[in-house]
């Protein structure tokens, strides 16, 4: 069975499941539970930027303005969990579920009705973060990082955070081994691991760190929780403990998080950018053995978030080489997708335009990374805006902007219809320089000494504060705009797409046609076209 025709029955396609609210309760198919992921992560990322455009309104000008300082703090503790836990990984989880199974030759996920549950616990943990701003005393207040002692004295708010994060924790624990399970198992006959796309390795790879680390946070919080209601001490210096374990713990699982979030993000940029250079990935064994490295040094690298607590210099030193280490097989990744594009018949379609976008806005927040690894340095940064600038440069530069390319690749295969290529770029260049406008002044606010997570601040920082807050609110705009201008009109209508709408697209996915059908691989793809399939990304 070598052509898409044969994938599936088209007669029966569509009249095996229910249909209406049930279809989507009762999910069990990949490419349900994959549209209801990416749906709530897209509702969560609005949600988020709603609370960042209100953190950026209070700081338009110096002075108290809009908000309490108390619904302030909220907002950026809010912000930081709804975009981590609600927009950045269910996107990834979601992207997962849809195209694993398409690139793999596998009929499904490995275990459909917990795929169900993995998703279904991930609305109520939302409302409860949600439901925290209107309880006694607001919602959690102590940064999304939670330390004690401030969350052991905050209000019922931060006990549905911690509630909240337990359940998503769970839901990603059974993503993660649902991950892990269909690709070691279901692949099709003839894929070997190392003829697999970059994008499942950087998913299994991703899957390991989240079994590794989510039981360490869920650790974390309880602790807390039983310092609150429980007469423990675990950080309360008073009664013997140590609010510095608190921070120990959390970072070990907080820098693997990082990676969670970022590992992902490598493996869509390594699937577009060879489409659109028409090139094979250049140096596929090595990036497979970097992201493996990336992952393990994770592990190694969690105290330079530490630097100012006091710890001793032989520790500093340690952590300061281990993260700049950790550049390195980072540096791989940026030199093979360069490398990828050289001398390659390139275009420039809008998934190719967010992956150029993603590689270089990356590359600028792995510099200020490696800037602020620097113990002596980060002493003096510490707590600045120059953290802030940097972690976005990673994290929606990074991971967001390679969302948008995902969806911009996929999207033709996901509805049947090409989206309107004109106002992809609009998106894609709008989003761009609104980033950049938001952002980039935040470099030269920490250098010189503002302090993040404040509502006010002193006149001299004003000039880049209110830059930055146009920036936030067109960044925002543009996103809307992705909604409403972009996504909807594809969804409903448009031009038909054709089964290989990229012209460079080599791996399984593009066999089938679109959109892709219910159900797809109930007969595993024939080892003769894996074996095709990879003979022309070595040669085409």
């Amino acid at each position: 069975m070598t052509t898409a025709t044969h994938v599936t029955d088209h007669a029966h396609d569509h009249h095996d499941h229910p249909s209406g609210i049930m279809r989507w309760v009762t999910a069990t198919n990949h490419k349900d539970i994959g549209t209801l992921y990416l749906w709530f992560a897209f509702i969560m990322f609005l949600s988020g930027g709603v609370m960042a455009l209100c953190i950026r309104l209070e700081l338009f000008q110096p002075g108290l303005q809009y908000f309490r300082p108390e619904l302030f703090n909220q907002f950026t503790t809010l912000h930081g969990l709804v975009m981590v836990f609600g927009a950045i990984m269910p996107a990834f989880t979601g992207l997962a579920n849809w195209m694993l199974p398409l690139m793999l030759g596998a009929p499904d996920m490995a275990f459909a009705r917990m795929n169900n549950w993995s998703f279904w616990l991930l609305p109520p943990a939302a409302a409860l973060l949600m439901i925290s701003f209107v309880v006694p005393g607001g919602a959690a207040a102590a940064g999304w990082t939670l330390y004690a002692p401030l969350a052991t004295q905050m209000g019922v708010g931060m006990d549905l955070t911690i509630f909240a994060i337990h359940i998503m924790g769970i839901s990603s624990i059974m993503g993660a081994i649902n991950i892990i399970v269909t690709i070691l198992n279901m692949r099709a006959p003839g894929m070997t691991l190392m003829k697999m796309p970059m994008f499942a390795w950087t998913s299994l790879i991703t899957a390991y760190l989240l079994i590794a680390v989510m039981p360490v946070l869920a650790g974390a919080v309880t602790m807390v929780l039983t310092d609150r209601h429980f007469g423990t001490n675990f950080f309360n210096a008073a009664g013997g403990g140590d609010p510095v374990l608190y921070q120990h713990i959390f970072w070990f699982f907080g820098h693997p998080e990082v990676y969670i979030m970022a590992l992902p993000a490598f493996g869509v940029v390594s699937q577009v950018i060879p489409t659109f250079s028409r090139k094979p990935l250049f140096g596929y064994h090595s990036m497979v053995y970097a992201t493996a490295s990336i992952a393990i040094l994770s592990f190694m690298v969690w105290a330079h978030h530490m630097f100012a607590v006091g710890m001793p210099v032989t520790a500093q030193l340690f952590f300061m080489y281990a993260t700049a280490l950790i550049a390195v097989p980072t540096g791989v990744k940026v030199f093979n997708w360069i490398a990828t594009m050289w001398k390659g018949a390139m275009t420039f379609e809008t998934p190719m335009l967010f992956a150029i976008g993603f590689v270089c806005l990356f590359t600028m927040g792995g510099f200020s990374g490696v800037v602020l690894s620097i113990a002596a340095v980060d002493i003096q940064l510490q707590d600045t805006y120059y953290v802030v600038a940097h972690f976005h440069y990673v994290l929606v530069a990074g991971a967001l902007f390679s969302l948008f390319a995902a969806v911009y690749y996929w999207l033709p295969k996901w509805t049947g219809h090409m989206y309107p290529e004109g106002r992809g770029k609009v998106h894609f260049w709008w989003s761009m320089i609104a980033f950049n406008v938001t952002f980039f002044p935040m470099h030269f606010l920490g250098l010189a000494g503002m302090p993040r997570r404040i509502p006010d601040y002193a006149t001299q920082f004003t000039e880049f504060n209110t830059m930055a807050t146009v920036g936030a609110f067109a960044f925002g705009i543009a996103q809307v705009y992705f909604l409403f201008f972009v996504l909807l009109p594809t969804i409903k209508g448009g031009q038909k797409a054709p089964q290989r709408p990229w012209e460079g697209g080599q791996t399984l996915e593009w066999e089938v046609p679109s959109p892709a059908p219910f159900h797809t691989w109930e007969e595993p793809p024939a080892r003769e076209l894996v074996d095709k399939l990879s003979a022309e990304q070595k040669l085409h």
